[in-house]
């Protein structure tokens, strides 16, 4: 159901010059940030324990991340898990999460298609599952409005994306091949300057000059036009009905088969918290800032927050056929082989939540476990 519409050369240096598995490093155990003593996340008092004593749950301070955000911070999620405890970990980009997610370090994931489908693929298919989408939308390209006033000024920039390999990343490398120019995908060099900078340096990076401007998701997009920079394209008017999936949730395929009742219970709270978002958009707003606010020490400023908030639909529809468009961006930009996707989504318990509730099921574009 739609929501309603209501530092830093040498850093991007860095960043920019390490390779995929050394910024792997830099979450779970590897640098992240988790948080499990948050008043709300605490174990249901008196509350059934289920099959697992935790559930480790990953996710990043974007807006994009709206269920994990106002799911942990309102305690829905951890409602449904009575005396399971939830423990949660931030990241900058999927591609880490994923390293997270094979070391063990989390057992449940909110993330972006491109990580999802990398992270199936490299497994073999036994790595995760796909169980519900989460969010559509909320990623723009935003650019230096004294350096870029068309699409075709992009050539010869610097523009940053979160993380090599991550979704933005993927959608732009394929925007940019769309457009007839040539980027090596690894090095980032070519026609245009692809920078793969953290989301929490690339607004400073673009303060003083470093980066020309960024494809990325929200908050950061709307961070950025407030020092000054211009939206030149939402990533959604690139596709049909303006749809497609920015976060979806990934469950290790261990986990899951070890311990359903805690997937089944997740997937409620996630479904439960997705509800409440799409009927009280300006409480869950609030929300899911006070989320960032206790996960970055400082909330949003109003403008930002509302500029970010309204691109962004929270859905509980993984919307499998675009997963499995930007599963041929990765192929056409070198990044991944042809990959075989078949059981990369498992909507069973997703689809019996809904039922239960009397609303319709979701689909799995045929990529389903059999």
């Amino acid at each position: 159901m739609p929501a309603p519409r209501s530092t830093v050369r040498r850093s991007i240096a860095a960043v920019a010059a390490l390779p995929l598995l050394a910024l792997a490093a830099t979450a779970c155990g590897y640098g992240s940030e988790s948080k499990d003593d948050d008043a709300k996340a605490n174990v249901s008092a008196g509350g059934k324990k289920l099959s697992s004593d935790t559930v480790k749950i990953g996710y990043f301070p974007n807006l994009t991340h709206a269920t994990a955000l106002v799911g942990i911070q309102e305690g829905t999620i951890q409602k449904e898990l009575g005396g399971t405890k939830v423990e949660s970990t931030t990241f900058n980009a999927g591609p880490s999460e994923i390293e997270a997610l094979n070391a063990g370090s989390i057992d449940i994931g909110f993330i972006g298609p491109s990580p999802s489908i990398n992270g199936f693929s490299k497994s073999q298919g036994k790595g995760l599952r796909i169980i519900s989408g989460s969010a559509s939308g909320g990623v723009k390209l935003v650019v230096n409005p004294d350096k870029i006033k068309t699409l075709d000024d992009l050539k010869g920039k610097k523009i940053a994306t979160p993380q090599l390999g991550n979704t933005q990343d993927v959608a732009f490398l394929n925007w940019i091949s769309e457009k007839g120019w040539k980027v090596d995908a690894q090095s980032g060099k070519g026609d245009v300057s692809v920078v793969r900078s953290d989301n929490k340096v690339t607004p400073d990076a673009y303060k003083s000059g470093d980066l020309d401007g960024a494809w990325v998701p929200e908050p950061t997009a709307s961070k950025l036009v407030s020092e000054g920079a211009k939206v030149l394209l939402d990533e959604k008017d690139l596709w049909p009905d303006k749809k497609f999936v920015i976060t979806n949730i990934i469950v290790s395929q261990k986990f899951l088969d070890e311990h359903p009742d805690v997937v089944e219970a997740v997937l409620k709270g996630s479904v439960a918290t997705n509800k409440w978002i799409n009927a009280n958009p300006d409480e869950a707003k609030a929300s899911a800032n006070k989320a960032l606010e206790s996960l970055s020490g400082k909330p949003l400023p109003t403008e930002i927050l509302d500029s970010a908030w309204e691109s962004i639909e929270i859905t509980d529809d993984p919307l499998a056929e675009t997963l499995k468009t930007q599963a041929g961006y990765s192929v056409k930009s070198g990044l991944l082989k042809e990959p075989n996707l078949q059981g990369i989504y498992d909507l069973g318990p997703l689809n019996k939540i809904l039922k239960a509730e009397g609303r319709p099921e979701v689909a799995d574009a045929g990529l389903g476990v059999k």
